[in-house]
């Protein structure tokens, strides 16, 4: 039995992996079990077990991107699922225990990756979403929201779509916010531009959403001018610390969708102490953001490579602890658990049917990576420690109804 083999022996379960050797020779595990994939793979050359070994995630995901690991029995969605299924977050379960070496080595470069200083920050946003619009227009809904959706399958089916999902998201955000026509607000991290003009359509409050990416400036103000809103809802190229001293107490509403993941452990205090200060008196903020379900970790090397070179997904214990320094009050917490993962699905089957207009836009090795990132994503949320937080904070505790039936309300009312 090989060294790969004794893994796979120790994880497999429930499903069944065939693993075929370079030498042709050929290891299966597990035993098939409902909901549970029979996956088939095969080693092109020795040098994949070995780098597997040394970093079990970033070496499947390059040996993958570089077409050496071959999955030739379902898919690298599939092959993920396997192996984080048969350990889930609930059971305590962990595909493999780093030694002492990898974990002081993830932390001083996950550490040093998360310094996100004004410079750097906007170089990281660029990593990712500057590469094109195109890539986004191919498996994002029609209105770019690429952030976790809302999935209402008791008000619309079990046929619902990406589309409907990220609709009800925004509702869900905006009823959260309170809003009050003549409100100002800030979107911090804006994207593509689609909340800051939702919330202006549905409530008429004026909006400034803010960006580090110019790819998307030049999308979002492209939206405003089409819509006609360009002198109620403008978008900047500006970093919030900047904002912060520039436009202290000028906003009634924050809302910040998916950033706050960008933001870095050592900018957390940082980031709500500029937030405090932007909103007035009695200012309410709602806080979108992945997160752990259980304490502080790392960003493993694959994602700090290739996807979000500065990014970390808090713990809910770090988050809080940041934001009561600055008096911001959490006035309710949710946790959406599984919508993130119906939301990755999507993506990735769009993906997936998108193959040839993506690799014609960069290449082959791009297009495995971004699969390898949503399948790994996918099962991160559907078994891993991974959820979608919103959080809702006010700087005066006489701020927003004393129960939370307007939120029901509200949302009710903005869904028709």
């Amino acid at each position: 039995m090989s060294i790969l083999g004794g893994f796979l022996k120790s994880v497999i379960e429930k499903g069944t992996i065939k693993v075929t050797h370079p030498d042709g020779s050929v290891e299966a595990y597990g035993s098939s079990a409902p909901g549970y994939p029979d996956i088939g793979i095969r080693l092109a050359d020795k040098g994949v077990m070995r780098q597997i070994l040394l970093d079990p995630r970033l070496g499947a995901a390059e040996t993958f991107m570089d077409g050496r690991l071959i999955v030739e029995q379902g898919d690298i969605m599939a092959l993920v699922q396997l192996l984080r299924a048969n350990r889930p977050f609930e059971r305590g379960g962990r595909l493999k225990e780093p030694g002492l070496f990898k974990k002081l080595r993830d932390h001083a470069a996950g550490s040093l990756d998360r310094v996100n200083l004004l410079g750097r920050s906007k170089s990281n946003v660029a990593h990712h979403y500057d590469i094109g619009n195109a890539l986004y227009d191919l498996f994002l809904d029609d209105d770019l929201q690429y952030s976790c959706a809302y999935w209402d399958f008791d008000r619309h089916g079990p046929e619902m779509t990406l589309e409907q999902a990220q609709s009800d998201k925004k509702a869900h955000i905006a009823a959260k916010l309170n809003l009050k026509p003549g409100q100002r607000v800030l979107d911090i991290g804006c994207g593509w531009g689609g909340m800051a003009l939702y919330l202006h359509r549905k409530t008429g409050v004026e909006v400034l959403g803010i960006t580090l990416s110019e790819e998307q400036l030049k999308k979002a103000r492209e939206r405003a001018e089409k819509e006609g809103v360009a002198d109620k809802v403008k978008f900047e190229l500006i970093d919030y610390r900047d904002l912060a001293q520039r436009e202290a107490g000028k906003f009634d509403r924050i809302v910040s969708v998916g950033m706050f993941e960008h933001v870095g452990t050592p900018q957390f205090k940082t980031f709500f102490r500029c937030c405090a200060n932007l909103m007035t008196d009695d200012g309410v903020m709602l806080l979108h953001t992945i997160g752990r379900m259980g304490g502080p970790g790392t960003t493993d090397a694959f994602t700090r490579k290739y996807i979000f070179p500065g990014g970390y997904i808090p713990a809910l214990s770090e988050t809080l602890a940041a934001s009561e320094q600055y008096r911001l009050i959490a006035t309710d917490v949710e946790n959406l658990r599984l919508h993130y993962a119906f939301t990755l699905r999507e993506w990735y089957k769009r993906t997936v049917r998108h193959r040839d207009e993506i690799i014609a836009l960069y290449d082959e090795r791009f297009y495995r990576m971004w699969i390898f990132y949503l399948a790994g994503a996918t099962a991160a949320f559907e078994n891993g420690g991974m959820c979608n937080y919103q959080i809702q904070f006010s700087r005066n505790r006489h701020a927003l109804p004393l129960t939370r039936d307007y939120i029901g309300e509200a949302e009710k009312n903005l869904l028709g």
